[in-house]
């Protein structure tokens, strides 16, 4: 999908009160104030997800990450119409920088929704489930942490079911058609899910880390 570029958009972006551009490794006790469970998005997209999961749970620290400024711009936005959301920070960065940011386990739970399926055979190492992302996530779960994904694609689905069960990942709720499955009663959807969604099924799967 073409993405709109948008004039100013990192300085527009980062004039958020959501934004957060930490020089040092983020410190969630002092970020949020308080011990809760830390779940992150990465690519959060014009983050329709992550926003109603931070109202659904406010018990739940959460932090939206996507690269793309452009699109970033567009939940900043959103965020601007409603009351301050004490429970969610964003960030515009790239997803082969988290261990800059993050200690090593100190997230509970990290979301891949319709992640970029790099179709190419020779783009495998840009998937966001390759062994190469696998590793860093490993390093950031706590123990008994989680990886939640989500997607259209089926191959993608299939290469990266492959790729974490090799990982040493335990599966679980494999679904082939989420919204015609109980597990949909439950599912916030994204913006590209609401837009696409009945198009093709949507694949989803969770990933249990036990070490």
């Amino acid at each position: 999908m073409r993405r709109r570029n948008i004039k100013d958009a990192s300085t527009k972006v980062n004039m958020s009160k959501y934004i957060i551009t930490p020089e040092d490794k983020i410190d969630f006790m002092k970020l949020f104030n308080n011990d809760n469970p830390n779940h992150i998005e990465i690519g959060m997209g014009k983050g329709k997800f992550i926003i109603q999961m931070a109202l659904n749970n406010p018990n739940i620290n959460f932090i939206g990450i996507e690269k793309y400024s452009s699109v970033i711009l567009q939940a900043t936005k959103k965020l601007d119409n409603i009351d301050f959301i004490p429970n969610l920070r964003l960030m515009n960065m790239d997803a082969t920088n988290l261990k800059d940011v993050f200690s090593d386990k100190s997230i509970d739970l990290i979301y891949l929704n319709f992640s970029d399926p790099w179709p190419k055979k020779r783009q495998a190492k840009r998937r966001l489930t390759h062994e190469n992302y696998l590793k860093i996530y490993d390093d950031l779960l706590k123990k008994n942490g989680q990886i939640y994904f989500k997607t259209d694609n089926r191959g993608l689905f299939e290469y990266s079911l492959e790729s974490i069960t090799n990982y040493g990942y335990k599966i679980k709720n494999v679904c082939l058609d989420l919204h015609n499955t109980e597990l949909d009663f439950i599912n916030v959807k994204t913006e590209f899910e609401e837009k696409y969604g009945a198009n093709s099924p949507i694949y989803r799967l969770e990933a249990y880390k036990w070490n």
